[in-house]
């Protein structure tokens, strides 16, 4: 959304250093700094930041290239970025505002790693993330916003996804049921389309509460998945709000235009987007760009919500 862009003014340029292992000894001290420090992490509020995407010739590769992943702009949070994905923590809320990555048809249909299912705290979360003791007993499943299916294509982004800050607390059946059809619809999209962008998260609106004795992780009221093809052709977009709850309704009952969502969180999704694009992508949603599958619907009718 226009309206929500930060506008940044560019860092006046350093003076040229004319000795040259002076120089280098500052640019390796650099680098290692930005490693050490997670790159764009400690972002202020209100900042915006980009991630560059790994290669797509290797959907394992988590090297930089010149190709990037764009971020949102952060609102109550800081960036932490992984190898294969980059989140906003929130650390009122113990846990992501929002998650940010890319599906590709070559990751989605390369050799699938092993589930791991082995929660852990988030090393790069400065303030402490969540933990796996917050979730134990209260009713409520770990559920992930980077879902582990999107990330099978590599041992190690299976593994970084089981991070405690992808993790949100979502009603069972909510998880397990219409979360859960998206999250496959989404696979299903990401395979027909190349490669889609998704940032994904909850919303703090009429939440259920809080879990974890020590951590208080909020509840949320809304989740929100946002996916973006700006590879076809035809450049697309679609947008979800659902509640934390069991539903019967279609998963298309639930669409929404980002600038909708941009709306509800005050996040926005896609800033260093050209501005005409960025417009036309954000104010609507054609639904007929976007297939959905009856069957799905169905079983999670008839199957998944009263397990």
């Amino acid at each position: 959304m226009a309206n929500l862009r930060r506008n940044h003014e560019k860092a006046p340029a350093g003076a040229f250093m004319t000795k040259s292992g002076l120089f280098l000894a500052l640019i390796g001290l650099l680098f290692a700094g930005f490693k050490f420090f997670g790159g764009n992490e400690g972002a202020e509020p209100g900042t915006r930041v980009v991630i560059n995407a790994p290669e797509e010739n290797d959907p394992t590769n988590p090297n930089h290239s010149s190709s990037e992943l764009l971020l949102p702009t952060v609102k109550n949070g800081y960036v932490v970025n992984h190898d294969y994905y980059s989140l906003s923590y929130d650390e009122k809320n113990e846990q992501a505002e929002w998650v940010a990555y890319y599906i590709s048809r070559k990751r989605l249909n390369n050799k699938r790693a092993k589930r791991k299912d082995w929660f852990e705290k988030d090393p790069l979360v400065r303030t402490g993330s969540a933990t796996y003791k917050d979730y134990k007993g209260s009713g409520y499943d770990k559920g992930h916003l980077a879902p582990a299916a999107d990330m099978a294509f590599s041992k190690q982004a299976m593994e970084d996804c089981f991070y405690m800050s992808n993790m949100s607390p979502q009603v069972h059946n909510f998880n397990g049921g219409i979360w859960r059809e998206l999250e496959e619809l989404s696979r299903d999209w990401g395979r027909a389309n190349k490669k889609l962008y998704v940032v994904t998260g909850p919303i703090f609106k009429d939440n259920l509460g809080t879990i974890g004795r020590q951590n208080k992780v909020t509840v949320p009221g809304y989740y929100y998945k946002i996916l973006v093809d700006l590879e076809g052709a035809e450049k697309k977009a679609i947008g979800f709000v659902m509640p934390n709850a069991t539903s019967n309704k279609p998963v298309s009952a639930f669409v929404k235009t980002i600038d909708e969502i941009e709306e509800i969180t005050g996040i926005d999704f896609f800033p260093e987007l050209e501005d005409d694009l960025e417009n036309e992508l954000e104010s609507k949603v054609n639904i007929s760009k976007w297939t959905f599958n009856k069957n799905l619907y169905k079983v999670r009718t008839q199957k998944w919500n009263i397990r």
